[in-house]
């Protein structure tokens, strides 16, 4: 297809053509592995390693080429593109891409750069076939389904990172799973996950995304349950499936509503251009995105529906990590992202101060920190930690940061990735243990490269500058457009303040994790080691990463490198002076907000690593205070307790609503059932056999019975008379045919 631009036509790279292979080729990897890695005794990881290396190196080739074709687009354009109906024309007639064409000042408006340079995206390309027609042509009044592939700067992103992420994991997993029982299992479902999630992120239409969803969380239950006959992790598998059924919920009746609400349209581009041209009305945007928002919760970890995640740990670590940086974890994420103009023009985001999403990431990013202080087991802090920085995700996206949360997804990925791999590294040394307080402790000294990329990836995580973190999670803060001089969508308080007490937070239970696990004395059993290379060049390819990510959107206006490298995230990645996508506001960096938010970081991180530095010189084996606030103070205590009960969220659902569906609600139907409508169904049965005996006495036996009888005897003594007169005399027999015939004239003379 070409696209009809203002200065000259620009053709549509014909690789995006061929998208649809990336995810077609892990999902041929995951059949070939299942059904003939064994039977031609090839190593499973012989199929799927060189697949999703070759679905990577395609994923680059599409990110480059739709680099190119951006910005081409870009400088052909002279206004706001429609990209109504697929088609593409000159100079959108909706509102959004109005205000673009007229640029609104630097720093505002849709489609501007830093430095207040206009910029015109191209529309998402998209190449779909009709799959079936819903009650007919579209010309008779029906609807015809779809189902293709969808190009943008999202989808090439989730793409890029889907199969670096996913490569690295298969990598790893070579080593670190070598010897399970169900090695072939696991390589199978390992390409099946990467394909689902592929497969989501390329999805062209809702009802597309939903089978991708499904296929994804369907994944994750296999792989979580990976070694099911210890049932603790047969449980988690189970309550990972099960509450994100709860979610789905929301996200099929808020699909339905966007589907009615459009026209009877599943088409994406479609429905965000309903949405920003009013042919949806607010407020069924509003329920719809509430209906959605609940999806996102389930899926991506927000607060109350995060508690599967950290019992998600019960699978292979690197699942963890696949899971937690780049898959299962993410799709909430991009579904705001992919239905942006649902939740902005719904919520109110432009010029709000509180919104349903903002306060929700809000509460996630904080809570999830907290429970992250108190757990011993390296994995559950990460895991925790991931749920945190999805709330910051979420908290982005509810501010109109669109940007700074995909920014945030790419970076979080690459150093989440690091950091539950090395953990996997870690338990690797320490006999598969990952209890940090019995087994662990002065690791650095026997795992130097995991010690290095383990030290990186938490500088990252916690915005150390320059690190990848500190870039994405500075651009979050300022989105807020709550600190003085940075503008942006909105004046968002109370979501501003949430993040910077979880920047704060971050630091101080990352610096907990690290104290614990590589200083002080070693509190395990027999010499721990260093890894193997396997499961190392993994980490040092993702701690490079940590360090230099951030620089693909530092500010244009950052010395030396800014003016050559700067803001390149937001013209690749955010769409701009289109009409499937709103228009939103960019604040303005901050120099003293970026200072602050590290300053508070590295105070918390600085009073943790005293708090142990203190701790070891007592005790060198001491790993928590004994005697100190938590027991002499009763409000500490309590909140203690409340922290390690994980907000007791885990009793309301397990003992509360499962326990009382089993107990007292169980027994209470059960009661029912005996007294009540066992009791209706007796007395019925009485009734019914009183009346059938009054039926059986008086009317069948006395009635029909006594009337069959009666006339029985009539005519059995008619027979008798009758038997009589037939006494074979003709005389006799003419005497009463002339008499009957006598009679018979009598009374029709009279008759008539």
């Amino acid at each position: 297809m070409n696209l009809l631009l203002a200065a000259e036509a620009v053709a549509v790279p014909t690789v995006f053509n061929y998208v649809w292979l990336i995810p077609a080729v892990m999902a041929a990897s995951f059949l070939f592995i299942l059904f003939f890695s064994k039977r031609l005794s090839i190593k499973p990881h012989l199929v799927g390693v060189p697949a999703v290396v070759g679905s990577f190196l395609f994923a680059l080739v599409i990110a480059f080429s739709w680099i190119g074709y951006n910005g081409d687009v870009n400088e052909a354009q002279a206004g706001p593109i429609s990209c109504a109906g697929g088609e593409v024309a000159v100079g959108g007639s909706n509102h959004d891409t109005e205000a673009a064409a007229e640029g609104e000042g630097e720093g505002e408006g849709g489609g501007e750069s830093g430095h207040g340079e206009q910029r015109f995206s191209p529309c998402p390309v998209v190449n779909d076939v009709t799959w079936f027609q819903n009650g007919g042509p579209a010309s008779e009044g029906g609807s015809d389904i779809t189902v293709g592939t969808l190009v943008d700067g999202q989808s090439v992103l989730l793409l890029v990172v889907v199969t670096f992420i996913s490569g690295l994991v298969h990598v790893y997993s070579t080593d670190y799973v070598a010897g399970d029982r169900r090695y072939t299992h696991y390589f199978a479902f390992l390409s099946l996950f990467t394909a689902s999630m592929l497969f989501m992120v390329l999805s062209s239409s809702t009802l597309q995304l939903i089978v991708g969803w499904e296929l994804v969380g369907v994944c994750s239950f296999a792989l979580i349950g990976h070694w099911w006959e210890e049932k603790p992790n047969s449980d988690a598998a189970l309550k990972a499936f099960l509450t994100n059924r709860v979610g789905d919920i929301g996200l099929l009746v808020g699909m339905i509503i966007l589907y009615f609400g459009a026209g009877k349209t599943f088409d994406i581009v479609a429905i965000n251009e309903a949405a920003i041209s009013g042919a949806i009305s607010k407020n069924t945007l509003l329920v719809a995105g509430l209906f959605l928002m609940a999806a996102v919760m389930s899926k991506s970890g927000q607060f109350i529906l995060h508690t599967w995640l950290p019992d998600a740990m019960a699978g292979p670590t690197p699942v963890s990590a696949l899971i937690h940086a780049a898959t299962m974890v993410v799709a909430g994420i991009y579904l705001i992202g992919r239905l942006y103009a649902v939740f902005f023009i719904g919520f109110g985001i432009s010029g709000g101060t509180l919104n349903a999403m903002a306060l929700i990431g809000g509460i996630t990013t904080v809570g999830a920190g907290a429970l992250a202080f108190v757990q011993d087991d390296i994995k559950k802090v990460l895991a925790y930690s991931t749920v945190s920085q999805l709330g910051y995700m979420v908290l982005a996206l509810g501010v109109g940061a669109y940007t700074a949360a995909f920014f945030h997804l790419f970076t979080h990925a690459i150093f989440k990735a690091a950091l539950f791999l090395g953990a996997g590294s870690v338990s690797h040394a320490c006999h598969h243990s990952f209890d940090m307080k019995k087994d662990m402790g002065g690791l650095r000294k026997f795992m130097p490269k995991t010690f290095w990329t383990f030290v990186i990836a938490s500088g990252a995580l916690a915005g150390i500058p320059p690190l990848a973190g500190f870039w994405s999670k500075d651009e979050i803060l300022v989105g807020a457009g709550a600190f003085p001089g940075t503008g942006g969508n909105g004046t968002y308080w109370v979501p501003f303040i949430f993040g910077m007490i979880a920047a704060g937070m971050t630091a101080g239970y990352m610096v907990r994790v690290i104290w614990l696990t590589f200083f002080g004395e070693y509190r395990g059993h027999e010499t721990p080691h260093e890894s193997g290379p396997l499961i190392t060049t993994p980490l040092i390819i993702l701690a490079f990463g940590a360090v230099f990510a951030g620089l693909f959107n530092i500010p244009e206006g950052f010395p030396v490198l800014g003016s050559r490298i700067g803001e390149k995230f937001i013209r690749w990645v955010e769409p701009s002076g289109i009409s499937s996508f709103p228009t939103i506001g960019h604040a303005k960096p901050s120099v003293a907000l970026a200072l602050l938010a590290t300053i508070i970081g590295l105070a918390t991180g600085l009073l943790v690593w005293t708090y142990y530095s203190k701790l070891y010189a007592k005790d060198k084996l001491a790993t928590e205070v004994t005697g100190g606030l938590r027991d002499k103070n009763r409000l500490a205590r309590a909140g203690h307790k409340l922290l390690v009960e994980k907000y007791y969220l885990d009793h309301l659902y397990t003992g509360v609503i499962a326990g009382g569906t089993k107990g007292p609600v169980a027994r209470a139907a059960y009661w029912f059932n005996q007294n009540v409508l066992d009791g209706i169904i007796n007395a019925a049965g009485t009734g019914s056999t009183i009346i059938g005996r009054f039926v059986y006495r008086f009317i069948d036996q006395g009635a029909i019975d006594g009337a069959v009888n009666a006339s029985g005897f009539g005519a059995e003594s008619s027979g008798e008379v009758l038997r009589k007169v037939q006494s074979g005399k003709i005389r006799q027999y003419a005497t009463l045919m002339f008499a009957a015939a006598a009679l018979l004239a009598a009374v029709f003379i009279v008759a008539v």
